[in-house]
């Protein structure tokens, strides 16, 4: 047996209702939907979550929050993760990466003060909070600041 060959089983298949073809076919004039009424209607019926008249429950429950379209995410990576990274001199997100100490960074990534460092890195990044660069000067280290994103 090849796909080519393959059909339905017999019987399997119902043909569709042609409406609105004339009276010949049984189904013209008004196309099995009756006279007038609002299901007649193109576009007729009631929409999803209407319930009768009742208020829907999309409107009973209370409005909560906000979302902000513009935040953005930085992938965060502490001070100690980085000391782990001893036999490395040059940092950036994608030695991160490889290194698994971040899975991806959507907006960029953020190093953090947690922890020390005992010796001198250059770490590139989008974003150093105060601790961090401070220490990781004090370390002897530069910091070199990734922009575009």
């Amino acid at each position: 047996m090849r796909l080519n060959e393959l059909t339905p089983a017999e019987g399997s298949k119902k043909k569709s209702k042609r409406v609105g073809r004339g009276p010949g076919s049984g189904h013209g004039k008004t196309a099995c939907k009756g006279h007038k009424g609002q299901k007649s209607r193109s576009g007729g019926g009631k929409g999803p979550g209407f319930e009768g008249g009742q208020m829907p429950l999309i409107r009973r429950v209370p409005k909560r929050g906000f979302r902000n379209l513009f935040k953005k995410e930085y992938a965060i990576v502490n001070l100690k993760d980085l000391e782990r990274l001893s036999d490395i001199d040059l940092i950036d997100p994608d030695i991160l990466m490889n290194e698994g100490l971040i899975k991806g960074y959507k907006d960029g990534v953020k190093i953090l003060g947690e922890g020390n460092i005992e010796r001198a890195i250059t770490c590139r990044a989008h974003k150093f909070s105060k601790t961090a660069q401070e220490k990781i000067l004090s370390a002897g280290g530069r910091i070199e600041l990734i922009g575009g994103r």
